[in-house]
């Protein structure tokens, strides 16, 4: 935002770039009071940390404190990925629509430049949050199946067995014959809505893309005489 604001400055709201840019701003805004709200969740949920006892009662009760804290990383991993895509909207818009690269007001080369260590950043920091989904999973995981910390039977995983069983089963150590079939399981991470978003907004930039690459053809044989 900052390399375009001495461009940005000299527009109206009412410019073709004006609804991108409230857009941008409204969500920069949000995330960031939604980032101070998790910090504030993370450090009560430390404080659960600290002071719950390192058995199983304690571990139950800091999961139960820490899950509202990743899923609320799922939300600001989708926020964060909306800014970016509302920049590099805001980006084009000034290039295409407002012939920004025409003015000597917009920083070029600022611009280019700093696409690359935002997408990095963008990728560094839901990398992150990530993470902190995943160890919440695999932490509930064990949980919903050892709930009382203590090895048992679970379809799938896990069947325990006498030498009678066994015998029964002329004496394979095969573990199918034993723990079956797990259920199948819903991958909790994998979000339809923003992947058909992202999917969907790949497709407009390749649809420009080929606009502007037929005008460029057509120019080419206009200038041959064809």
């Amino acid at each position: 935002m900052n390399v375009m604001e001495p461009f940005l400055s000299l527009l109206s709201e009412d410019d073709a770039h004006g609804e991108t840019l409230a857009d941008l701003k409204e969500s920069q805004e949000v995330l960031g009071k939604d980032i101070v709200a998790f910090q504030n969740a993370v450090k009560s949920a430390n404080t659960v940390w600290t002071s719950a006892g390192r058995d199983n009662e304690g571990l139950h009760r800091f999961s139960e404190v820490i899950a509202p804290v990743a899923e609320k990383s799922r939300e600001l991993g989708r926020q964060a990925d909306q800014i970016y895509r509302l920049a590099l909207c805001l980006i084009k818009l000034c290039e295409k629509k407002l012939k920004a690269r025409e003015n000597d007001f917009w920083a070029k080369k600022e611009v280019n430049q700093s696409k690359k260590p935002l997408d990095e950043k963008l990728k560094a920091c839901v990398e992150q949050l990530r993470q902190a989904r995943y160890f919440y999973r695999q932490t509930r995981w064990l949980q919903e199946r050892f709930p009382d910390a203590e090895l048992r039977d679970v379809a799938g995983l896990v069947k325990l067995v006498g030498i009678e069983e066994i015998e029964k089963n002329d004496w394979s150590l095969t573990p199918g014959r034993y723990v079956g079939v797990a259920p199948e399981e819903v991958d909790e991470d994998f979000d339809f809505e923003e992947t058909m978003r992202a999917i969907h907004a790949e497709i407009n930039e390749l649809n420009a893309e080929a606009v502007e690459l037929a005008k460029r053809i057509a120019g080419n044989f206009e200038a041959l005489g064809i």
